[in-house]
């Protein structure tokens, strides 16, 4: 049976095609009507041209991996006559590209790569390896996108958003205060790792403001995990040694809310990159938006950053209520034990996963975290 289903793409008018003919009535009466001819003939305009969309069939490409454009749908191109770099940023409708001789490149996308149906709100995005054409000194057109690996994606208006690709690690920077410290926001971010390829890790900023000894059951409950912690302040130096460890030789993503102190980590792990800093709002202790698009940044100490915009929230893309027990490895244990095998861990009785929680086995912030990443998948 053939894999497709039917999609919503953007109308594109067919300008190849002449109008339609007038006079239809005249040369019915005359007997010269051809009907067939007509129908394969013409190109018909909607009213008032309201409709927008139209209705295609395609190949089914859903339970591909996060941020991955098909293959095929990649069109091939002239290496001789097209150069090889990486997107550094984007913004608005062009891309910076980076070429191995470290030229930057000013880039709009090829018309024919916009046209590809895909599920994805931004057919390039910061740290894509490319293939552009050059059109002068400092400016082309990009041709082809090479796969992807290691993304970090959401969704955005039932889209897929990616935010980055190309890269190794995820680092989840929180504030303890100003904004206050959101545990469940770290859990969402920990499934997206793991969905997009990224290695986690869990960087609590502003430490010089909290009671570290209030933060151990935090801080354990990640670790038993595997995951990294490390706590910094970008104000005093705290942990900055051990972040710039982490980094080292590595391709890394900073995510995280704004006003949580992404880019003043960076200023302080690099001295003298400046990057802009604002503080977080006093009226509703919610950041203020200083870096507008992700740009990828070269370390003197070796690897590559990439500094994203601040988040609000942060929604999985392409995920069912049945994979987000996967996201949660302390489930594992217990998910076996269950009377259901198909226990989705919420209402069941019998429930094993639910009766270690009730005995602390495992963390009851954890668990709350499950039930609203998987309620929320229910209402998606």
């Amino acid at each position: 049976m053939s894999n497709k289903k039917k999609v919503r793409v953007e109308l594109r008018k067919n300008r190849t095609r002449p109008p339609r003919p007038k006079g239809w009535t005249r040369d019915y009466s005359g007997g010269e009507f051809n009907e067939d001819a007509i129908v394969n003939d013409e190109r018909v305009r909607s009213k008032g041209e309201l409709s927008r969309h139209r209705t295609i069939i395609q190949e089914d490409q859903s339970g591909g991996k996060p941020g991955e454009i098909p293959t095929q749908d990649m069109p091939s191109v002239d290496t001789e006559a097209c150069q090889f770099g990486r997107v550094i940023r984007v913004h608005g409708l062009y891309s910076m590209v980076q070429t191995a001789d470290g030229r930057e490149v000013r880039c709009a996308v090829r018309r024919l790569l916009k046209s590809l149906i895909t599920d994805e709100r931004n057919i390039v995005t910061t740290g894509d390896r490319v293939w552009f054409r050059p059109t002068g000194t400092d400016e082309g057109f990009i041709e082809r996108v090479e796969p992807r690996s290691g993304v970090l994606t959401r969704a955005s208006r039932r889209r897929e958003h990616v935010l980055v690709a190309n890269v190794d690690q995820l680092l989840i920077v929180i504030s303890l205060v100003q904004p206050s410290l959101k545990p469940h926001l770290i859990d969402r971010y920990i499934a997206a790792a793991e969905q997009g390829g990224l290695k986690p890790i869990l960087c609590l900023n502003k430490a010089d403001l909290a009671d570290r000894t209030e933060l151990q059951p935090l801080i354990g409950s990640y670790t038993q995990l595997g995951i990294p912690v490390v706590l910094t302040s970008a104000t005093t130096g705290s942990g900055i040694d051990q972040l710039r460890e982490l980094l080292t030789d590595r391709a890394t993503v900073f995510s995280g809310q704004s006003g949580v102190g992404k880019t003043s980590l960076l200023n302080a792990v690099q001295p003298g990159m400046a990057l802009r800093v604002k503080s977080v709002s006093n009226v509703n202790q919610k950041g203020r938006h200083t870096t507008t698009y992700a740009q990828l940044v070269a370390m003197e100490f070796g690897g590559w950053v990439v500094d994203t915009p601040g988040v609000r929230q942060l929604q999985l893309w392409d995920i069912v209520p049945a994979e987000i027990q996967g996201f949660f490895p302390e489930f594992r244990p217990f998910a076996t034990l269950c009377d259901f095998p198909d226990c989705t861990h919420t209402h069941e009785t019998g429930c094993a996963v639910k009766e270690a929680v009730s005995r602390h086995q495992i963390s009851a912030r954890r668990y709350h975290s499950y039930l609203g990443m998987f309620q929320g998948t229910l209402r998606d």
